[in-house]
């Protein structure tokens, strides 16, 4: 299994957060310090996604039928 800290693991944790806080009876206290939790995960599962997108390669053919690798631009 991959460290602790992997993109799957943060998902799961936030998702777990989220069912947390659509549940009425989660104190407010504790309610306060999920959001805050989840607000910080979510900006690093954003930042690895930005990081990823700049990885991927997209392969186009041309008019002719060549294969080009081109960044992607835009998800």
């Amino acid at each position: 299994m991959k460290k602790d800290n992997s993109f799957e693991l943060k998902l799961k944790k936030l998702e777990e957060i989220v069912n947390k806080l659509e549940d009425e009876n989660t104190p407010l206290e504790e309610s306060i310090k999920l959001f805050e939790e989840g607000v910080n995960i979510s900006k690093e599962l954003n930042e690895k996604l930005i990081e990823i997108k700049g990885k991927i390669e997209v392969i186009k053919k041309d008019a002719q039928g060549k294969i080009n690798l081109e960044e992607l631009k835009d998800i």
